[in-house]
């Protein structure tokens, strides 16, 4: 059976379409948000994910970048959300800890069918990344993504630099999206028939 969706989500902010397919051969990754660090970390989910993931998205730029990533958020959690279906046969529990030179991340991922994030980060990092990426908008991204696709979603970055370094926002960031990516690889990844829960629902 096709686990995949096509989202497109309007408003007066933004237009964003999303395409997922969640078996797919992460060849066809294709992100054009108009926020270069944030189609960088997109592309990371699709590529380390393993699904083809194609997000095209148009939005009020000239005010900021915060409707764009929240909105293009919101429809990616909502492709996942549709493209797993009723979550039969899905491995349902995983986690990844990824490092990225200095930085270590883990994400831990139920697919419950009850939204729900927790996040850990450094409080010290650059407030920005480029001129268009707020890093405090990492946390609402995910926040935004497991609430509409129906996970529970622990996100902790365990090493954030070297004794004596300061962190570096790309790395802390990238390595929390990577560490995202194989996560739900795993999770979502078939392993069986029955829907994995003793409420034999989702």
């Amino acid at each position: 059976m096709s686990r995949t969706a096509h989202i497109v989500r309007t408003t007066g902010e933004t237009s964003v379409d999303v395409y997922v397919d969640l078996d797919g051969t992460d060849r066809a990754v294709e992100i054009a948000t108009g926020v270069g660090f944030y189609d960088h970390m997109l592309h990371q989910l699709g590529k380390h994910g393993g699904f083809d993931l194609k997000i095209a998205v148009k939005g009020d730029l000239h005010i900021d970048a915060h409707h764009t990533m929240e909105d293009t958020a919101i429809a990616l959690g909502q492709a996942f959300a549709e493209a797993l279906g009723d979550k039969a046969g899905v491995v349902r529990f995983a986690d990844a800890s990824v490092p990225l030179d200095e930085v270590l991340a883990r994400a831990v991922v139920d697919l419950s069918g009850r939204p729900y994030m927790v996040h850990e980060e450094p409080m010290d990092i650059a407030p920005m990344i480029g001129t268009d990426y707020p890093t405090s908008m990492t946390r609402h991204i995910l926040e935004s993504f497991a609430y509409h696709a129906r996970i529970c979603l622990h996100v902790t970055v365990l090493r954030s630099a070297n004794p004596g370094q300061k962190p570096d926002a790309h790395h802390v960031i990238e390595a929390q999206f990577k560490a995202l990516a194989r996560a739900l690889k795993s999770a979502t990844r078939i392993d069986g028939t029955d829907i994995p829960s003793t409420k034999g629902v989702l």
